[in-house]
């Protein structure tokens, strides 16, 4: 039977401390690179998501000069000239 989160349901006893809770050392090696995995991934995104902001600040302050060099071009006063 699925607890309220899918899980499965625990005997009342198991909490108790002292006993086993189920998990060998091969269960917790698992988890554990599992979890390496998942940082590895995160990181991975993170380094993705940096690289993105770069390129997309570029592109901002390039298109901020195109538009400067336009309005000069049409003798108009620019009307953002802050960065």
């Amino acid at each position: 039977m699925s607890g309220p989160n899918g899980d499965l349901g625990m005997p009342a006893e198991a909490g108790v401390e002292g006993e086993d809770d189920g998990f060998g050392e091969a269960e917790y090696a698992a988890i554990n690179s599992m979890l390496d995995q998942i940082n590895s991934c995160l990181d991975h995104l993170e380094e993705k998501n940096d690289h993105l902001h770069a390129r997309l600040q570029e592109l901002l302050e390039s298109n901020r000069q195109t538009r400067l060099e336009f309005q000069q071009q049409l003798g108009e006063a620019p009307s953002d000239a802050s960065p």
